[in-house]
């Protein structure tokens, strides 16, 4: 058999980043954060269920600072992952397909999530929850 001079399949060291290719990684990372961050949600329905004392444990290991990063990083992969799904209908509806409708829709899905990540926070924090 001859060597014949094929390119390479294309790989990350040779694509450039773009937000396009970032938000569909992330979309599979959140999906898998959401399944792994929803027994955390369960595991406080559970220990409501099982009574105070169950529950003031639940809110002690989610008060600490381990706790409120994967609480704040799982309610930032719901609202990515929501809005990156809006994105995708849309554009399963034959919409936003040209590159710089795909890039602005792709920077709104991740600024989006954030703002929405805030406001949820800022409510949470000022009403006196996760103390």
């Amino acid at each position: 058999m001859a060597q014949t001079q094929r390119p390479l399949s294309p790989h990350l060291q040779i694509y450039k980043w773009q937000v396009q290719m970032v938000t569909s990684i992330l979309h599979r990372a959140t999906g898998i954060a959401l399944t792994v961050g929803t027994l955390i949600v369960v595991w406080g329905l559970v220990a409501l269920a099982a009574g105070e004392d169950a529950f003031n444990q639940f809110k002690i290991c989610m008060g600490s600072p381990l706790g409120m990063i994967l609480m704040i990083g799982w309610t930032w992969s719901l609202f990515y992952h929501l809005c990156n799904g809006i994105r995708h209908l849309i554009q399963d509806a034959g919409a936003g397909y040209a590159i710089t409708q795909f890039v602005r829709s792709s920077w709104l899905t991740v600024i989006g999530s954030l703002v929405l990540t805030l406001i949820v926070w800022g409510y949470v924090l000022s009403a006196g929850g996760a103390a």
